[in-house]
This record gives C-alpha cells, structure tokens and sequence, in this order.
C-alpha cells in the first residue's frame, strides 16, 4: 500500500473555492482503481494550508490517477489557487 500526502498553501480569499472543488471531485478520486481512502485535512493555525492524505493500493494505481485526464483537470483548477508551491510524499508504514 502507498500512502500519498500532499500539502498545499493557498490564498485566503479562495479557501472555500478550494474546498468545494474538493467536495465535487472526492468521489471520482475515490473512484480510481487502486484508491483505498481519502481525506482533506486543514491545518489547525494556519487556516490556508491543507493536506490530502489518501491510501493507494500500488504505485501503478497512483501513477494511472496522476496521469488521467480527470487529474489534469483538477490539478489545473487547483494550481491557480496557489499561493505557495504545494509538497508531496508518496510513503509506506513502517
């Protein structure tokens, strides 16, 4: 299992824009083979931080989501939101 988290820094003014875009693609992400969970978590201080934490069962379901259109689309949307570069770790329990 890969576990993927990805942290993200955004504009103040569109948090909630964010947030709804996450609300409107969750169940399609969820959708992908491969995809186990996800989550969106919002940083207790810093109110315009967030990560997504999901569970992948290969690195060949993560790569097949990170290639899709659908990922191209919503990366797109999400990037012009952007306040700070965004950091991801692909990571396996110990």
């Amino acid at each position: 299992m890969i576990i993927r988290i990805v942290q993200m820094t955004f504009r103040e003014e569109v948090i909630e824009d964010f947030k709804a875009l996450f609300e409107e693609r969750k169940s399609t992400i969820k959708g992908f083979a491969g995809c186990t969970h996800l989550e969106l978590w919002q940083d207790n201080m810093q109110r315009n931080i967030f990560f997504t934490y999901s569970h992948w069962d290969t690195e060949s379901d993560l790569d097949h989501y990170r290639y899709s259109a659908f990922f191209k689309d919503t990366w797109t949307r999400t990037k012009a939101l952007f306040k700070e570069k965004p950091h991801a770790w692909s990571v396996n329990r110990c």
